[in-house]
C-alpha cells in the first residue's frame, strides 16, 4: 500500500538521509498498517463476545524509532521519535469521555498502576509508576507540569555505535531535558520546536529554565534512589557483561546536524 506513495519526511531528517527515510518509512508504514488491521480483530472479537463494558482496552508501543530523524537510525534515544509512542485507551463505562485527548506524558511504569486505580484496586506502595487514573476519568486536570522519565542506565548497541553515553532526562507536555554523565545534554521547547531541532542547552537566555528541570530531574532521581552510576557498574550488576549487545563497537561519533556551534 505504501510502495508507490508519497512520504512526507519530518524536517528533522537530514538530506543526505531524505532517500533512506522514505524507503524505510514504506516498510515501518506497512507494518503498522498490519498492526491496525490486528487491532481490528481482537476489538471486534471483544465486541462479539459482549465483554466490552466489562474490558479495558490499551493500545501502544514499547519504543519509537528514528529512522534517520537527528540522523539516527532506530530507538533507545531521548528524541520524541524513539519515546514518544502511542497510548489509545478504549472502555466503553467511561462514554462521557470517548473522543477525549490527554497531554499527560504516561510512562511505562505507570500502565499498571493506572489500570489498577481505574478498577478502584489499591496500588502496591513498591510501585515506582504513578496512577494517572483520576486524570483519564476527567476528576483531575493535567498542570502541563507532569513530566515523564526518560532512563537509559547503560550503553548499549544504538547508543555505543553512536558514541553516546547513558542518560536520564524529563519530558513534560512542553519540555525534554536530559543529562549524561558528562553533564547537560540536551533541552528542548517541543511548543516552539516539535521536531527538536533546536538545543537548547547551556544557553545563558535559558539557564534559569535549564536549572529548574536540572532540580526537578534529581528530585526524580533521588526519590527513586537512582544514584545514576556509570552504566558499566549497571551491566556488571546484571551478570550482562558477556552480551555482545554492551559489547559492540563504535561506529561513529554522532553529533546534532542541526546545530549552529
Amino acid at each position: 500500500a505504501y510502495a508507490e506513495r508519497e512520504i512526507v519526511l519530518r524536517p528533522n531528517v537530514p538530506p543526505a538521509l531524505q532517500a533512506k527515510a522514505q524507503e524505510e518509512l514504506r516498510g515501518y508504514y506497512a507494518h503498522i498498517a498490519a498492526l491496525d488491521d490486528a487491532f481490528a480483530i481482537v476489538r471486534d472479537a471483544i465486541d462479539a463476545a459482549g465483554i466490552a463494558e466489562d474490558t479495558i482496552f490499551i493500545f501502544a508501543a514499547d519504543h519509537g524509532d528514528m529512522r534517520q530523524s537527528q540522523g539516527l537510525d532506530t530507538k533507545l534515544f531521548p528524541w520524541d521519535e524513539s519515546v514518544r509512542v502511542p497510548f489509545l485507551l478504549r472502555w466503553p463505562k467511561l462514554a462521557d469521555l470517548m473522543g477525549q485527548e490527554t497531554s499527560l506524558p504516561i510512562d511505562g511504569p505507570d500502565v499498571m498502576p493506572t489500570l489498577l486505580g481505574l478498577c478502584d484496586l489499591p496500588v502496591p506502595e513498591s510501585v515506582e509508576g504513578r496512577d494517572w487514573s483520576p486524570f483519564i476519568r476527567g476528576e483531575h486536570k493535567p498542570t502541563g507540569e507532569e513530566a515523564a522519565f526518560l532512563n537509559m542506565p547503560a550503553e548499549f548497541t544504538e547508543l555505543l555505535y553512536n558514541g553516546m553515553k547513558a542518560y536520564r532526562g524529563l519530558r513534560t507536555s512542553r519540555y525534554t531535558y536530559v543529562r549524561t554523565s558528562d553533564g547537560p545534554w540536551l533541552l528542548y521547547d517541543n511548543v516552539s520546536d516539535p521536531y527538536q531541532m533546536d538545543n537548547l542547552i547551556d544557553r545563558p537566555e535559558h539557564a534559569e529554565l535549564q536549572a529548574t528541570l536540572e532540580a526537578r530531574l534529581q528530585q526524580r532521581l533521588d526519590d527513586l534512589g537512582d544514584e545514576f552510576l556509570d552504566g558499566w557498574t549497571y551491566i556488571e550488576r546484571a551478570g550482562l557483561t558477556h552480551y555482545k549487545e554492551v559489547n559492540a563497537s563504535q561506529r561513529r561519533q554522532w553529533s546534532d546536524p542541526f546545530s549552529t556551534n
